[in-house]
């Protein structure tokens, strides 16, 4: 065999290999930042002694949601004990730490969460990690601090109710970073001499730099500007846009400057004032969905389009209440919408374009469910908040639950972070634990 022709079957053959051996899964919303991933060959049925590869144990609890890039899972997590802000890399194969870093201390100011709930994102040079009270850190694989900062400092105080969570987002050599806050400081949080202002930011991976900041403006009131929402990309017929969502409407912008293509948003007319947003949007075919909160309905405003959009711009709005989302963000995989109705426990399938009820089920449960769906290997992952994980049948014309199991333990009542899948493995974070799971 001649050298040229060696050279072409061994690229071949690693091609295959890296194929078989599956996806990454490098942010919250995993490599198509839509909750889905093409990974095959993952378990339907489990537990906490059925299927499982490795056990991590864990200082503390947290809603991030576990990265995975290659041999390594990155998790952002708490020390109880220390009441410290930890970055950890763990080995993918064994669950073994592989280096540890602690980013601050103080871990929480209410008790509904903590400043660990982002998750980080990863692109096969670095690990980036972004916590609640605005630290912001970059490590390369081996666990070296790349830069630092904390946006508060840089940019002025958070002005949130709650404890601030957003994850931040690497999209075409940038990270992306979102603070959709009040106007006006919140229980004294925020500035006080000048208005807070909502802003996107987009750095430089490499240095932590300033690429560009642009300020976003909104006519929503005092909670209702608030948004706990990540910037999910979107692609359209060629045309690439970050999708952010809060502060009572929906817009697109120029990822390579930040610019502002069109804007949404009538879902809040009467401005009520305690809309806070934490579902993100969700870019599904020829539309994006805005999951409106507290009951509300859920929007699909047709793609493409540019300026102030009024309702006309609207592909379909749900009518049915259990088709809406207060907390969990929808899932699009194999063409289909499955969006997750946090409080009344229930799923449904959906049409993407037009809105369509494919099926809709009630989730055997009593416990909400607030962490985000996954799709993959042709099947839907959800935990409720208790550690309640659910597989349910995908691309199918009709509801159909193929296994249940209960991953929690003693104490777990308030797990929001998403179930990841990479390399053939599910990863399942409980309050203590993250479950490494294989056939």
């Amino acid at each position: 065999m001649k050298p040229r022709d060696l050279l072409l079957t061994v690229s071949a053959l690693v091609a295959c290999l890296t194929m078989a051996n599956g996806a990454d899964w490098p942010n919250w919303r995993g490599p198509s930042f839509n909750g889905s991933t093409t990974e095959t060959g993952l378990p339907t049925t489990f537990s906490k002694t059925e299927s499982v590869q490795w056990v991590a144990d864990l200082p503390g609890p947290s809603a991030s949601t576990p990265v995975v890039w290659g041999d390594n899972v990155f998790v952002s997590t708490v020390d109880d004990a220390t009441k410290t802000l930890w970055a950890m890399c763990l080995d993918r194969s064994s669950g073994k730490t592989l280096w540890k870093h602690e980013v601050a201390v103080g871990i929480n100011r209410d008790d509904r969460s903590n400043y660990s709930s982002p998750s980080p994102v990863a692109d096969g040079e670095r690990v980036i990690f972004f916590y609640g009270n605005g630290d912001m850190v970059a490590f390369d694989m081996a666990g070296k601090t790349v830069w630092s900062k904390n946006i508060q400092t840089e940019y002025g105080p958070f002005a949130f109710q709650w404890t601030f969570s957003t994850s931040p987002l690497l999209y075409d050599g940038r990270l992306y970073l979102q603070v959709l806050q009040r106007d006006t400081p919140a229980n004294g949080r925020g500035k006080t001499d000048e208005p807070n202002l909502s802003y996107i930011l987009a750095l430089n991976p490499k240095t932590g730099a300033e690429l560009w900041q642009h300020i976003r403006p909104a006519e929503a009131k005092a909670e209702s500007l608030e948004a706990f929402t990540t910037p999910i990309p979107f692609e359209y017929k060629g045309r690439k846009e970050l999708l952010v969502a809060g502060g009572d409407c929906l817009t697109g912008h120029d990822p390579a400057t930040g610019k502002e293509l069109w804007r949404w948003g009538t879902w809040n007319p009467n401005r009520i004032g305690h809309w806070r947003l934490v579902p993100s949007p969700l870019g599904a075919g020829s539309v994006v969905l805005a999951c409106a909160p507290k009951g509300a309905p859920v929007y699909a405003v047709k793609a493409g389009l540019n300026g102030t959009l009024d309702d006309s711009s609207l592909a379909w709005v749900s009518e049915d209440r259990e088709i809406s989302s207060d907390v969990a963000t929808p899932l699009f995989y194999n063409g289909k919408v499955y969006l997750l109705n946090s409080d009344r426990k229930t799923l449904a399938c959906l049409e993407p374009d037009s809105g369509k009820v494919v099926w809709s089920a009630e989730l055997p449960t009593r416990t909400k469910l607030e962490a985000s769906p996954l799709g993959a290997d042709g099947k839907i992952y959800l935990m409720s908040m208790s550690g309640e994980v659910f597989v349910v049948k995908a691309d199918g014309d009709q509801f159909e639950l193929l296994h249940e199991t209960n991953m929690g333990d003693d104490g777990d009542r308030d797990l929001r972070s998403s179930i990841a899948a990479a390399h053939g493995q599910l990863f399942i974070r409980t309050g203590g634990k993250l479950y490494c799971l294989s056939k």
